[in-house]
């Protein structure tokens, strides 16, 4: 386990599962190329008494066929005649266990939903399996593994059937975080500054396969530049590939997203289904709840709204990323990236980026503002009533009779308030006192890459300052 950066809450789950007295059923979800496959192979450093791939977009024969060949692999001298039905594989998987000299078991099957095919009869022979001869015993581990995370949890978690309640441990596998991000890279030998993880992190967020093809020699920029932008970059035709692997009819789920990426403040169910012209009906519901528990987009309600007020918005980075710069790019100039620094599109770009990266470090910022130990609730606020336009993208509504109200910005050097933004602000906090009519005191947070210069201005108006390193 050498290699493995970070992780230490799932490793110790996992290390409960390898030394408890009874059998154990472990079901692991996350996004594709989050590291889900690799975790599990370095915690159990390869050791499974039988280990299977599902395969996507083949049928039952097929997926029963390489069932079999993995059965072959792990136990030679088992049945030459393949299995035609998934009784009879979880059959040759007893037999397998049966004849193990292992004290601990351990059977690992990859991509679970890929076996699921259509009317295969997948979920009632594992049901059968696992109520009927798995749980009996003390000894063996089943880890189901897949990056469909609404299959994972509708279809085995919350199964209603014979599995309901039999899943013993759940673990849902996030992407890594900035400071994950920075060992990771220090592993690695690299020495790239927090602000050019930052940057890295505004692309293609914590995602391990990504950041594993960054070039340690190169700057942050470079990287982008080769990843994104030059001939046989892998980032250049991962899009499609990422969420027609992950569903069905992945139009519908790309129609959605495309509509998000051109709303940053997010959009309304209501008003999803009038852009992407899908049904508003329980269909549309399970697509974007299959987004959600995909991690590609967050559902949040503003500062003291209804359920119903509910807004959608894309937090997938590179997915933002690909949108905006990525598709359609056919640039004579490869370098066309590192060349157009300072953009207006750039800089709208790197300020949305820059405010995901705050929202996905949320635990970061309550500890920086010491507050980890204080019930809050955290939301977004829009002035949707009497006076100016007005929105703040991160309300902390603290048990402590506070708020804070948290500015982002993403900036080359300290942040300076001046005279106009600081009327502005002012103008922001009183129009949120006045909309919410609360009571309690109103904290300006502002959150920057490099701190704020201090000035009269600064001064007056900020009750405190973070700076990127304290997302780290």
């Amino acid at each position: 386990m050498g290699t493995l950066i970070g992780r230490k809450e799932e490793l110790g789950v996992l290390e409960k599962v390898r030394t408890s007295d009874k059998s154990e059923f472990v079901a692991l979800y996350g996004r594709r190329r989050v590291g889900k496959t690799f975790l599990i192979r370095e915690a159990f450093q390869h050791d499974f008494v039988f280990y299977l791939t599902g395969v996507p977009h083949i049928n039952l024969h097929q997926q029963l066929s390489n069932f079999h060949r993995a059965i072959g692999k792990y136990y030679p001298e088992g049945s030459n005649i393949p299995p035609d039905n998934w009784f009879a594989a979880f059959e040759q998987l007893e037999e397998l266990i049966l004849k193990s000299k292992s004290r601990k078991k351990t059977i690992f099957l990859d991509e679970l939903p890929w076996l699921d095919t259509a009317q295969s009869g997948f979920i009632p022979a594992l049901d059968y399996f696992w109520n009927s001869f798995a749980s009996a015993r003390k000894d063996i581990i089943l880890i189901v593994c897949g990056s469909a995370a609404y299959w994972m949890i509708n279809t085995l978690i919350h199964n209603k059937g014979g599995l309901h309640n039999r899943v013993t441990y759940r673990i849902r596998l996030d992407p890594f975080s900035l400071s994950e991000c920075e060992a990771f890279f220090k592993h690695r030998s690299g020495v790239f500054s927090r602000y050019q993880i930052v940057q890295l992190y505004m692309v293609m967020g914590g995602i391990p396969f990504y950041l594993n093809h960054v070039d340690v020699g190169m700057s942050a920029a470079q990287n982008i530049n080769r990843l994104c932008f030059q001939r046989d970059g892998i980032l250049t035709e991962e899009f499609n590939d990422l969420y027609t692997s992950l569903f069905d009819k992945a139009e519908r789920h790309l129609a959605i997203i495309e509509a998000l990426s051109k709303k940053t403040k997010g959009l309304t169910r209501k008003e999803i289904t009038e852009i992407t012209k899908l049904p508003n009906a329980g269909s549309t519901t399970r697509i974007l709840k299959e987004l959600e528990e995909s991690g590609f987009i967050r559902k949040y309600l503003s500062f003291e709204k209804k359920e119903r007020s509910s807004l959608y918005q894309l937090i997938d980075f590179y997915s933002l990323f690909y949108i905006k710069f990525i598709r359609g790019n056919h640039a004579v100039n490869e370098n066309d990236w590192i060349n157009g620094f300072g953009t207006q599109q750039q800089r709208a770009w790197s300020g949305y980026a820059f405010e995901q990266v705050c929202m996905a470090h949320l635990t970061q910022i309550k500890y920086a503002l010491g507050i980890s130990g204080i019930q809050t609730n955290s939301s977004s606020w829009i002035n949707t009533g009497k006076g100016n336009q007005r929105q703040i993208d991160l309300v902390i509504d603290r048990k402590d009779d506070v708020i804070n109200l948290c500015e982002m910005k993403f900036s080359i050097k300290p942040f300076t308030i001046d005279k106009n933004y600081h009327a502005e602000l002012q103008d922001k906090i009183e129009t949120f006192r006045t909309a919410t009519q609360t009571a309690k005191s109103l904290y300006l947070t502002m959150i920057t890459t490099f701190g704020i210069t201090r000035n009269e201005y600064s001064n007056n108006v900020v009750q405190n300052g973070l700076k990127m390193d304290d997302l780290f």
